[in-house]
């Protein structure tokens, strides 16, 4: 079947992105699923740093490829025994295989056959289902959102209830999932703990509302944006600063939680030293793969300090989503909060722009 998706053809890092237009919106070929996979109409699809990411060269990618890995859709066609025509999906950008040793131990987010294929820009089972004249099209961690349809893994795939809004839907496979899982299952953070969140996108913002949702005792949101400071005041954090207000002076016991939600390893050295004795650091942004830090490797043994990394927040998305979808409906999770906008699929590049600029948290592009 023929499809229009959002594709990028090639990486420019050093192009000032806010005057380039570097997303295509072709009309690719769409083969039809294979055993184990889905046809997907796309409903909703959020535009996410990661994408991001890949266009300005921070995660390098096989290109040309179509982008997208945040959506929720319907099911058209289905070769899986477990999933019907009709249902309701949210798709995740990790698919999962169930056979690998990190499968078996109930760590999904770190599945081995998800990363060869996501690097590969293939399906989980391997090949692609997109082409344009006959040429491959790599898809983006296994879903590439930006299109009206996917075919998909079943491994990429949630059944959501059907009266959950696509547009909320779409939120649970990456932003909400990874940033409030970062809180539930990387910190596990306790009731009357003190939460810091650097970086108020998508997911920093799901980490806020999770903090609160897990009854922390102070909850402190920190993002040079004003606008984004107000919101997250709204949604479960007691203070919001910019990041020169943040100073040791102010909590000088430091905070037993820190959450870098930046994707700098600047930000991820401050967060560290912000911490007490006995806390933890979580990493969730994705720096450039050149970027280092330095920490003293004594405060990890003498101070007990704990520094984790959180990919889609360490998270088992068919047990996770369920539960965090469960939040939402009893108001613990407002997830309808994160969308800053609608956008059609032609203004791709015009969401780029807004996101590269740091003035929105979470954009929608809504499929008729």
């Amino acid at each position: 079947m023929k499809i229009r998706a959002g594709v990028l053809i090639k990486s420019d890092a050093s192009a000032p992105y806010l005057t380039s237009r570097p997303l295509e919106i072709l009309e690719l070929d769409l083969e039809g699923p294979a055993e184990g996979e889905l046809l997907i109409r796309i409903r909703a699809a959020g535009v996410c740093h990661s994408d991001l990411s890949v266009v300005n060269g921070t995660r390098p990618r096989p290109l040309p490829m179509a982008l997208g890995h945040e959506c929720a859709g319907v099911v058209l066609e289905s070769r899986a025994d477990d999933v019907n025509v009709g249902d309701h999906v949210v798709l995740t950008f990790v698919p999962r295989c169930s056979s690998c040793s990190a499968c078996m131990s109930g760590r999904p987010a770190l599945c081995k056959e998800a990363k060869r294929a996501n690097g590969a820009g293939e399906l989980l089972r391997g090949g692609h289902r997109l082409s344009r004249d006959g040429v491959p099209i790599n898809h983006h961690l296994g879903v590439s959102a930006f299109a009206d349809h996917a075919v998909v893994d079943r491994g990429s795939v949630v059944v959501v209830p059907k009266d959950i809004p696509f547009d909320v839907a779409a939120l649970f496979g990456c932003a909400v999932l990874t940033g409030a899982g970062a809180i539930f299952n990387t910190a596990r953070v306790q009731p009357g703990q003190t939460v810091a969140v650097w970086g108020l996108g998508g997911v920093g913002m799901a980490a806020v509302m999770a903090a609160g949702a897990a009854g922390a005792g102070e909850v402190i949101a920190i993002d040079p944006d004003a606008g984004k400071r107000e919101l997250a005041l709204q949604v479960g954090a007691t203070t919001a600063l910019p990041p020169e207000g943040f100073t040791r002076e102010l909590f000088p016991d430091g905070v037993d939680v820190a959450i870098e939600a930046v994707g700098s390893s600047k930000v991820l050295a401050t967060a560290f030293e912000s911490t007490t004795p006995g806390g933890m650091t979580v990493s969730v942004g994705l720096p450039h793969p050149t970027e280092l830090m330095s920490i003293s490797p004594l405060q990890l043994v003498a101070e007990s300090r704990t520094l984790a990394g959180s990919y889609l927040g360490s998270a088992d998305p068919e047990r996770d989503i369920p539960i965090m979808i469960d939040l939402w409906r009893a108001g613990r999770l407002p997830v309808e909060k994160l969308r800053s906008r609608d956008v059609p699929l032609d203004d791709i590049n015009l969401a780029m722009d807004e996101l590269a600029a740091g003035r929105v948290i979470r954009q929608l592009i809504i499929f008729d």
